[in-house]
């Protein structure tokens, strides 16, 4: 997923100095993390925690054959809760393996919202293919999300999502969607400096109503998301400040009104904003 976090997937080979004529062995199993405080949580352009301050951390074990495991955990708040707690858990799991000159990534993510019924939970299996070219790095990404309750637009307004909170009934209850988001991202460090610039380019298309938690993976359906920053390393800790937007417009998201909207003062969550972060890894 592209998170203001991603938790390493690739752990670095250990190259400690022995004995002239021995090196240590690289070991089985590499362990990292990382630790986020962020001034908001993207997740695909939109807002999980409701334009306000997010604290995320996770880990990953990777096993030297390729094999990885992991999870990652966040606060949320208003359109970000998916109809249950305050926090969405992601178990994830995987395999990397050398394609020529690049790294083919493949596994399946679990999005769990601890508290909530099991309708909010829901599974998407992800493809990446990423490398050098010349100075950048460069990844491509599928990820699709078979046809799950919880993607299905149980609710085709946000009147009906809010009638079903009084004690009303949904739409179309037991409704079944499934998801597709499509993405490309690019680094590039600058020579001499703790600077490296990042860009994303993402596209979702799902379903264009609410699901049983009165929320959607893909608002308004079909939608482009976008980013632009900067990683500085200080020290230990590494800064990160980007312009983030989407296609996503007042009248598009209208009929997903009042969930489509900050609880705060009713402005979208959807449109441009300027996301600040400081990452500690391990």
């Amino acid at each position: 997923m592209n998170k203001l976090i991603t938790v390493a997937t690739s752990a670095l080979a250990l190259g400690l100095a022995a004995p002239a004529f021995a090196q240590e062995e690289p070991k089985e199993i590499e362990i990292s993390g990382s630790a986020t405080i962020a001034s908001d949580y993207r997740f695909r352009g939109v807002s999980q925690s409701n334009k306000g301050m997010a604290v995320q951390a996770g880990f990953t074990a990777k096993h030297q054959s390729g094999l990885y495991a992991g999870v990652w955990a966040s606060n949320l708040a208003g359109w970000g809760t998916f109809g249950g707690s305050n926090t969405e858990l992601d178990i994830y799991g995987g395999y990397t393996l050398p394609v020529g000159g690049a790294t083919l990534d493949a596994g399946l993510t679990w999005y769990m919202y601890p508290g909530g019924s099991d309708k909010t939970d829901f599974a998407e299996p992800f493809v990446k293919l990423s490398g050098a070219v010349g100075p950048a790095n460069l990844l491509v990404g599928v990820a699709y999300a078979p046809k799950q309750e919880a993607l299905g637009p149980w609710s085709l307004t946000g009147a009906n999502a809010q009638a079903v909170l009084a004690g009303g009934n949904y739409n179309k209850p037991g409704a079944k969607d499934d998801n597709l988001y499509i993405w490309a991202d690019a680094n590039t460090a600058l020579p001499s400096t703790p600077v490296t610039l990042k860009a994303h380019l993402g596209y979702s298309d799902g379903n264009p109503g609410l699901g049983p938690n009165g929320t959607s993976v893909a608002p308004t359906g079909k939608y482009w998301d976008w980013s632009l920053g900067a990683d500085v390393a200080v020290g230990p800790l590494t800064l990160n400040v980007s312009y983030i937007d989407t296609d996503i417009t007042n009248a598009q998201g209208a009929y997903l009104q009042p969930n489509f909207s900050s609880t705060k003062d009713g402005s979208t969550i959807a449109g441009s904003t300027v996301v600040v972060s400081v990452t500690g890894s391990f």
